[in-house]
């Protein structure tokens, strides 16, 4: 079924040729994203569902009273949408010095200095001074976890942490608390995130737009700019999930997901996100093994192939091919277990395979 398109007219744009076209059921946000319009936002993400928390998406829009969030208001044909008149960005900026002034944000010594979406619309909108005077009252750290950092202090209540962990994570470890000023990110039972049923996915930190949430393991090892992005496969089991490593001088600093690539979509577990410590292992094994005498010494892959090919033909030929078994760890890709159920079966002539993510 085709989809039925609309036609809006953004900014003044409205010769025939560049009219807005976008997609019945669209939000007005979603439509000018897609053609290229930039509207400010905090609390939208295009995996969840819209919000309308922050206000910064609003405009105006001819024939309708106020300024309507442009991420919650449906996009209809032939409206008439003004993003960034002189009204509308005044009341952003107030809208920001308003979230500036509930929190604190020392930029200076936050780990999300040069990656935080609030630091960026600051800077875009020119704002210089707060002129609001709050009841603020710093909150705690809380720093259970042994993988998350939450800090109430720095949360603008984008709600995006909340809805990352209950429509893409499924968990619902957290959620909004008391209402107006007194608004805060809470657990259940208001515990701390160690005696929540948080698992420590890491999804609330991905999604995040300011220093909120940070990685523990990152604390203090550099800051964005000084990061090398590097894209790979996760290597923990077979989904291929897709991932950016944080390097600086050739370490990894931590990890984070790739948002439009399938077939994780910006989505990664505790392992994919935080076990990484392993590549820096001083126990890790950097050459094969071989026991003799009962003890290890260092061997080249000839000698530890020879060696495995030679035994596996003695207990073959000794006591026939049901008593070797081969299995294939979860962490390699399809094609490489394939290859191993191939080798047991063609080769050594026994079906006693297996994989270690079957149970």
């Amino acid at each position: 079924m085709k989809e039925e398109t609309i036609t809006l007219t953004v900014n003044g744009r409205d010769v025939k040729d560049r009219k807005i076209v976008g997609k019945k059921g669209q939000t007005v946000l979603e439509v000018c994203r897609d053609n290229g319009i930039y509207i400010p936002t905090l609390c939208h993400h295009p995996q969840m569902p819209p919000y309308g928390g922050c206000r910064l998406c609003i405009v105006q829009i001819d024939n309708m009273r106020g300024m309507p969030p442009a991420c919650t208001t449906p996009a209809v044909d032939g409206m008439v949408v003004n993003t960034h008149t002189e009204s509308v960005v005044r009341v952003r900026k107030t809208v920001l010095e308003l979230l500036l002034a509930y929190g604190d944000h020392n930029c200076l010594l936050c780990d999300s200095n040069g990656d935080c979406e609030l630091q960026n619309l600051v800077y875009e909108h020119q704002i210089e001074h707060i002129r609001f005077k709050t009841d603020f009252v710093p909150k705690p750290k809380d720093d259970s976890s042994p993988m998350i950092v939450r800090d109430h202090n720095k949360c603008v209540l984008c709600g995006r942490c909340v809805r990352a962990c209950l429509n893409l994570q499924m968990n619902g470890a957290i959620d909004i608390a008391e209402r107006g000023s007194n608004a805060y990110i809470a657990t259940f039972n208001n515990t701390s995130l160690m005696d929540s049923v948080c698992v420590n996915c890491g999804q609330c930190v991905e999604v995040c737009p300011v220093g909120a949430l940070t990685e523990k393991k990152a604390k203090g090892l550099g800051r964005a700019w000084e990061m090398e992005k590097v894209r790979t496969t996760c290597p923990y089991c077979g989904v291929g999930c897709q991932m950016w490593l944080h390097v600086k001088d050739g370490r990894i600093t931590r990890i984070s997901a790739v948002e439009e690539a399938q077939p994780n979509e910006g989505r990664l577990c505790v392992k994919g996100r935080f076990g990484y410590d392993f590549i820096y292992s001083e126990e890790r094994l950097k050459t094969p093994l071989i026991r003799e005498n009962g003890s290890f010494r260092e061997a080249s892959w000839d000698e530890a192939l020879d060696l495995v090919a030679a035994r596996f033909k003695e207990i073959i030929a000794k006591h026939g091919p049901d008593s070797v078994a081969g299995v294939s760890s979860s962490r390699s890709i399809n094609e490489d277990s394939y290859q191993m159920q191939k080798l047991f079966r063609a080769g050594f002539g026994t079906n006693n395979i297996d994989n270690c993510a079957r149970t």
